[in-house]
Parts: C-alpha cells; sequence; structure tokens
C-alpha cells in the first residue's frame, strides 16, 4: 500500500508540474514573434542566445524533463505493484 501512495504521489507531481509548464508556454506562444521549429516548444525549451539576441522562451526545459521523469516513475512503481504481487 506504501509503494501505491508513492506512485500516486509521483505521478501526481508529475503530471501537474508538466501540465504546468505546458499551459504557461501555451499561453506564452502568442508573444513569440521569432522562433525555430514548433512554437510551443520552443517557448518550452528556447535555442542558443546570440550575442544581444533578446530571449523569447520561458527556458522551462529542465522543470519539464524533471516533470516528465516523476510522472514515468510513478507510472513505473504504479504498474510494477499491480502487475507484481508480492
Amino acid at each position: 500500500m506504501k509503494k501505491v501512495l508513492i506512485g500516486g504521489i509521483l505521478l501526481f507531481t508529475g503530471s501537474l508540474i508538466s501540465l504546468a509548464i505546458i499551459l504557461a508556454a501555451a499561453l506564452y506562444v502568442p508573444s513569440i514573434t521569432a522562433w525555430s521549429g514548433s512554437k510551443l516548444w520552443y517557448a518550452i525549451f528556447g535555442a542558443k542566445q546570440y550575442d544581444y539576441e533578446v530571449v523569447q522562451s520561458l527556458s522551462l526545459g529542465f522543470p519539464f524533463i524533471v516533470g516528465v521523469i516523476l510522472f514515468v516513475i510513478g507510472l513505473i512503481v504504479l504498474v510494477n505493484e499491480y502487475f507484481i504481487k508480492d
């Protein structure tokens, strides 16, 4: 039961972090004037800054990856508890 609770908390916090960053990026996307690739992923991860170029991204790549990792770990713990009985 303790592992199910830990897995559920990890899954919830990971999804909360990732979805909050995606929502923030989606709200920020209309104000971006120059980008490369997808606007949403550019708003989250950004790109290299050249000289005095204005950075038009949120640069939240590291917290987004941490949220995804927490989500995956929580999912693994829950699936492991569901299929493997001690």
